[in-house]
């Protein structure tokens, strides 16, 4: 199975940060991926604890323009100085221009981190984005049979794929984990369900 990687979030054009500077400008096609949530802040000089979304470490390590967002509020325009990963655990810690202590840094936490979509790592053979699996057609592993569509990616812990299903327009939360979808086939536009018991039977309820 392929890589899971950077989920979709919508375009929101940027509006003034918190710490009054303009946003650098977006075009309003643009589109940004989440990439990271803001769970905390490290020491006293403004560093930043970011919990991962992402499986491309450079999102948190290589400088350059990021953005965050409250939920609700447009997206902003930062520049990412640096970052590391803790050692012996998942979350990264990032240092942003204009954040230097950490007052600065706490009325960041609670934010989503946003990267543009186009900016995308190179993939290695089987690999694959998150985001492409947004309308794959979705087959039952055991006979083919077509049962529907993805129609979103929901972020609850674990990966999971929003399936709208062909017959009565019925949405399921399916576990984006090899045994439940062994296979992803890009290309040819679907993917493969092995439900749980239960489940199909479930959303005809």
């Amino acid at each position: 199975m392929g890589r899971m990687t950077d989920a979709k979030t919508e375009a929101i054009p940027a509006a003034t940060p918190a710490n009054g500077r303009a946003a650098e400008p977006m075009a309003p096609e643009q589109e940004l991926l989440l990439v990271g949530r803001v769970v905390g802040v490290q020491g006293l000089k403004g560093e930043l604890r970011i919990n991962p979304m992402s499986d491309f470490p450079e999102r948190f390590t290589r400088p350059g323009r990021r953005w965050l967002q409250r939920r609700g509020e447009p997206p902003q325009s930062l520049e990412l100085l640096a970052g590391r990963q803790l050692p012996g655990r998942e979350l990264y810690v990032v240092r942003f221009a204009g954040v230097d202590d950490r007052s600065a840094a706490e009325a960041l936490v609670g934010r989503d981190l946003l990267v543009p979509a186009a900016d995308r790592p190179k993939l290695a053979n089987g690999e694959f984005h998150l985001l492409d699996l947004v309308g794959l057609e979705v087959r039952l592993e055991a006979d083919g049979a077509v049962i529907g569509r993805v129609s979103d990616l929901i972020h609850a812990g674990n990966d999971l794929l929003e399936v709208e299903l062909s017959e009565g327009g019925r949405r399921l939360l399916i576990p984006f984990v090899e045994p439940i979808v062994p296979r992803v086939e890009l290309a040819e536009g679907w993917l493969s369900l092995t439900p749980p018991p239960g489940l199909l039977e479930l959303a005809e309820g």
